[in-house]
C-alpha cells in the first residue's frame, strides 16, 4: 500500500481551490501504474514523489492528468512543495519532466505560501483561431471576445488564451461542439484559458475536456504562461516587475487565488513566478495496481 495525501491548492480554506493527490514513495511504480492511480483519484492532477536523481534536490516528481502524463503543472508543484516542507521555511527543488523547479516556502504565524519559478520561459506555439471560430467554440457572440488578441503559447504544457469582454461573458462561456474540437485541433492544444479583467486583477476559467478535465478550478501552469499572453498584448512594462492577482474556479464553486509575478527586461520575459497556499484535507493508503 502506498501512502497518499490530498490537498486543496491555491486556497487556505478546505473544500475550495484545486484538489491534488500526492502519492509518496513512488520509486517502484511504472508509468502505467501511475496512470491507473491518477485515473482512480480522477482529480485534475496527481503527483508522484520519487527519490531525486541529484541528492542536492528535494524530490523527483511525475505529474498525471486522469488521461496522460504532463511535463509540468502549477498546482501539483505548489501543493507538493508545501507538503514536503512540513513546518519549515526553505527552498524546495523539484525535478520535473520539464526541468528543475525551485519553490520558495514563506511562512508567517498563520499562513504558509509557496512560490515556484517556471522551469522554462513560454514561447509561441501556434496561430490562434479567428474570432468567428472562437465564438463557435465557446458559445459567445464575437463582440464578447476581446479586447486582447487571442494567443497560443507553451511552457511545458500549451494553452489557447481567449480574452472575453466581461465577467458575465466569462460565466456564460463553455465548450461547444463541433467548434471546440476544431479550434483545439487548429491551435494544437487540449486546453483553453479564458480570462477577463477585474477591478483587482483578472478572473479566469480553464477548460480541457479531452484531457479528462471538464473545467479546472486553478491552473498554475496556465497562469505562468499567461505572462506571454500579456506581453504579446502590450500589458507589461519593457523593464520591471509586475505582480498580478488572479481568481479562478469561482463559477465551479471552488474559488482559488493565484499570484503571478513577471520580470521583464528590454521587452522580453526574464522570469515568471506563481504563488499560492494549500491546505490538507485527507490522507490514507492506496493499493499498488
Amino acid at each position: 500500500m502506498l501512502r497518499f495525501h490530498v490537498y486543496d491548492v491555491f486556497t487556505d480554506t478546505p473544500f475550495t481551490g484545486n484538489p491534488l493527490a500526492i502519492v509518496e514513495d513512488a520509486d517502484d511504480l511504472g508509468t502505467a501504474q501511475m496512470q491507473t492511480i491518477a485515473r482512480q483519484f480522477n482529480l485534475s492532477e496527481t503527483i508522484f514523489v520519487q527519490t531525486p536523481d541529484d541528492p542536492a534536490h528535494t524530490a523527483k516528481v511525475r505529474i498525471f492528468f486522469p488521461t496522460a502524463e504532463i511535463p509540468f503543472a502549477g498546482h501539483p508543484t505548489i501543493g507538493c512543495a508545501l507538503h514536503l516542507a512540513g513546518d519549515g521555511t526553505q527552498t524546495i527543488t523539484l525535478e520535473e519532466v520539464a526541468g528543475l523547479v525551485p519553490v520558495t516556502i514563506c511562512r508567517t504565524a498563520t499562513t504558509a505560501r509557496a512560490e515556484f519559478t517556471a522551469p522554462r520561459l513560454p514561447r509561441p506555439h501556434a496561430v490562434a483561431p479567428g474570432i468567428g471560430a472562437l465564438s463557435g467554440a465557446i458559445g459567445l457572440p464575437t463582440d464578447q471576445i476581446g479586447p486582447d488578441r487571442p494567443g497560443v503559447f507553451e511552457g511545458g504544457p500549451a494553452f489557447l488564451y481567449i480574452p472575453v469582454a466581461s465577467l458575465e461573458a466569462l460565466a456564460q462561456a463553455r465548450p461547444m461542439e463541433p467548434g471546440w474540437t476544431a479550434c483545439m485541433d487548429a491551435a494544437r492544444v487540449d486546453s483553453a484559458y479564458l480570462y477577463t479583467a477585474t477591478a483587482t486583477g483578472f478572473r479566469s476559467r480553464m477548460f480541457s475536456p479531452t484531457a479528462g478535465i471538464p473545467e479546472d478550478p486553478a491552473t498554475g501552469s496556465a497562469t505562468a504562461i499567461f505572462a506571454t499572453q500579456m506581453l504579446a498584448n502590450g500589458a507589461l512594462p519593457a523593464t520591471g516587475t509586475t505582480t498580478i492577482a488572479l481568481q479562478q474556479g469561482i463559477e465551479m464553486g471552488r474559488p482559488s487565488d493565484l499570484r503571478l509575478t513577471i520580470d521583464t527586461a528590454d521587452t522580453a520575459l526574464v522570469a515568471i513566478r506563481v504563488a499560492g497556499q494549500a491546505v490538507k484535507v485527507a490522507e490514507g493508503r492506496i493499493r499498488i495496481p
